[in-house]
């Protein structure tokens, strides 16, 4: 078998020798049916005509490689039987720990005893967004704008749950007893739950419709990018292995997202231009097309993309600085950055509040590392942002989607409690609260969406409120059946 080639002998397709080691083979078949029964429990949940998604088959990617090319298939398949495989990047011959004080040292084959548990515990909270995501998304394919958009909702469901098998493989491999009891926890939280809620905030807010999630996706997922690219460079090689063959996978939630609100962002455009709409604020008349107008998108992006920059956690850490210095976790792209990679006397600019005013404060950069992680996801955002204007633009419409200040609606941080406009005024608490409906949804918008989503289930139809996309999947046209319900 080759370094690249998948294993399919055992429960779980691996490229890992789980057959060659029998003591974690039969932990991780202890472990298999109890996430079947979380995924049963928590997973996509049934259409409004009560036939179970279990039972559907979809058109689903399954990884069978890792290799660059040629490293997934296309197939019809349940979702309870889909092959959650435990996969890792091919090892690179020498590798070194690219940054932080080992520098330069062979990377870890196992962990390093010093750094045992800010190791799991950078683990455990990635593998806690895996499975927190699929419970968000749960009720989603109930209101389903299409056969195409369900599929991929489910695609991207059952590549968290892969995630999920990828960091307990971590945990049951490399940290024994505890790893095993983390694995236990990982399914016992859930999303939302009072009493046992997921790690971090945004992934215990609802995804209650179609637009949430592509939001989601867009926005939430791409700081998901940015932290498994950070784990990528880690000088604990199995990490880094597992975190670089997941970003493959990520990258089609992203493009989920980014074409998702591009699409919903056509569908309105258009509408109003062939309606004579001039205003993108006449809202009844918008909404009346059976479209979402675009000051209701901007204001859900503005809750989105504030909720996301939360999960940075605060600009200056600690924790961070530490894992760097470590060599556990490095910054985006760590390799190609031209600086020594240990940072002992470098400073970066981080945004503050100062004297009624926002400036760049110079601290030093090792406790500035998440502060300059959320700086490059700002900048990888603008992207999308930039190409769903074009959609509004090439229409005559008059309106424009921005990102909103870094200080808006934030909870964790340097801008916690600074009541901030989405352009960057700091205002009162009085003033944040009477106008707060101009920068965050309402309950009025709430209801709107829900009337709106209607779940359509004809091949090649889309509801109104979304274009069809410019291509299929899989190499099948937009019209394919990309899940087939039984009894209908």
């Amino acid at each position: 078998m080759t370094i690249d080639s998948v294993d399919y002998s055992t429960l779980m397709p691996n490229n890992v020798g789980l057959a060659d080691d029998q003591k974690l083979l039969r932990a991780l078949e202890r472990w298999y049916p109890k996430y079947l029964e979380w995924w049963v429990d928590m997973g996509p949940s049934g259409f409004i005509h009560e036939t179970p998604f279990q039972e559907a088959d979809v058109w689903l990617r399954t990884a069978v490689s890792v290799e660059q090319d040629g490293w997934a298939k296309f197939d019809f398949v349940k979702m309870p039987e889909y092959r959650w495989g435990i996969l890792l990047a091919p090892q690179e011959e020498g590798r070194t720990i690219p940054f932080g004080e080992h520098k330069g040292e062979p990377a870890w084959q196992e962990v390093p005893g010093a750094y045992r548990a800010m190791l799991r515990r950078l683990i455990v909270i990635q593998g806690d967004t895996e499975p927190a995501s699929v419970e968000q998304q749960r009720f989603l394919g109930r209101t389903a704008p299409s056969f195409y958009d369900m599929r991929n909702l489910f695609q991207v469901n059952v590549e968290e749950g892969r995630h999920l098998w990828a960091m307990v493989y971590l945990l049951q491999r490399y940290f024994g007893k505890d790893g095993r009891e983390e694995a236990e926890e990982l399914l016992r939280r859930r999303s939302g739950d009072e009493d046992r809620p997921r790690m971090l905030g945004a992934f215990n807010e609802e995804t209650p419709d179609w637009l949430s999630f592509f939001l989601f996706t867009y926005f939430t997922d791409r700081d998901g990018k940015m932290q498994l690219e950070a784990l990528a460079q880690s000088g604990f090689d199995p990490l880094s292995r597992t975190c670089r063959f997941m970003l493959a996978e990520e990258a089609h939630h992203m493009f989920v997202g980014a074409t998702g609100v591009g699409r919903i962002v056509k569908a309105t455009a258009e509408a109003m231009r062939d309606a004579g709409i001039d205003d993108p604020y006449d809202t009844e008349r918008i909404r009346s097309l059976g479209v979402i107008d675009l000051p209701l998108i901007q204001r859900k992006l503005n809750l989105h993309f504030s909720l996301t920059l939360d999960l940075f956690g605060a600009e200056e850490s600690t924790n961070a600085a530490n894992a760097f210095n470590s060599g556990l976790k490095g910054r985006y792209h760590e390799t190609v950055i031209d600086d020594d990679h240990q940072l002992l006397d470098s400073t970066y600019p981080v945004t503050k509040y100062v004297d009624g005013e926002f400036r760049h404060v110079d601290v030093p950069a090792l406790n500035a590392l998440n502060a300059r992680l959320r700086d490059d996801y700002v900048d990888d955002c603008a992207g999308g942002v930039k190409r769903w204007n074009r959609y509004i633009t090439e229409t005559g419409v008059e309106f424009e989607l921005t990102l909103p200040h870094v200080a808006f609606h934030r909870q964790i941080g340097e801008f916690n409690g600074l009541a901030v406009t989405p352009e960057g005024g700091v205002i009162d608490e009085a003033t944040w609260e009477s106008r707060r409906g101009d920068y965050l949804p309402t309950e009025g918008d709430r209801v709107f969406i829900e009337e709106l989503m209607q779940q359509v289930t004809t091949p090649g139809e889309f509801a109104s409120w979304i274009a069809p996309p410019q291509k299929g999947i899989g190499g099948q046209p937009v019209e394919f059946e990309y899940v087939q319900i039984p009894n209908t």
